[in-house]
């Protein structure tokens, strides 16, 4: 019997080809169900319409993300983890307290006007159950902390003019959450653009000088 001529490449898919494969799947997943939860509510969504979206079956959004609450967990943890790392990003750069404080707005306004950043602006924690919604919670103080934070260094360097950094962080976070909820990601003005505009209005205001 004549054997099958050797080859090198197995028509099997590798170990980190079956990751990719499952982590691509899991990330479709997501995308579908955090922007079915912006167009139309997390309590308005069910995982059937996530499926039905995407061409699958409800026990496969089960087997990459598990139940509901874990899926929106997930979306809003990633939404949240962007606004962290770029905090971090920018805690290590260069330029004044204000320069860092206005780098890090930026990105902080255009994450809010992508998928992930604007679900975190419209959940209520009341939508999470009690375990998730404190690590909802949790991560939502570490924003608010980090902006604190550039705005205490900006004060203490000259760069910011002396406030309670409590009060101005609470100012500009209401100021550039809301995008999430007025921009229209198919409008003709660009999350960069939008944001430029927006830090350039908060940090100069709107009184001549």
């Amino acid at each position: 019997m004549k054997q099958p001529p050797a080859s090198s490449e197995s028509p099997f898919p590798s170990a980190d080809q079956r990751r990719m494969t499952r982590e691509a799947k899991r990330a479709a997943v997501l995308r579908a169900a955090v922007q079915m939860f912006n167009e139309r509510g997390f309590h308005q969504t069910s995982l059937d319409d996530v499926a039905a979206r995407l061409g699958i079956s409800k026990p496969t959004i089960y087997h990459y993300l598990g139940n509901k609450d874990q899926v929106l967990l997930e979306c809003v943890t990633i939404g949240l983890g962007q606004l962290i790392d770029a905090a971090e990003e920018v805690r290590c750069g260069t330029g004044t307290g204000a320069d860092r404080l206005a780098a890090f707005l930026t990105r902080y306004a255009q994450i809010n006007m992508d998928d992930f950043g604007r679900c975190v602006i419209r959940t209520g924690d009341e939508a999470l159950v009690p375990e998730s919604r404190a690590r909802f919670r949790e991560l939502k103080r570490q924003i608010d902390t980090n902006i604190r934070d550039l705005v205490a260094q900006g004060i203490a360097d000259g760069s910011i003019a002396p406030c309670d950094p409590k009060m101005l962080a609470f100012t500009i976070a209401g100021a550039l959450n809301w995008p999430a909820r007025w921009h229209d990601p198919e409008g003709d003005e660009s999350p960069e653009k939008l944001a430029d505009q927006m830090i350039r209005l908060l940090s100069k205001g709107y009184l001549p000088r």
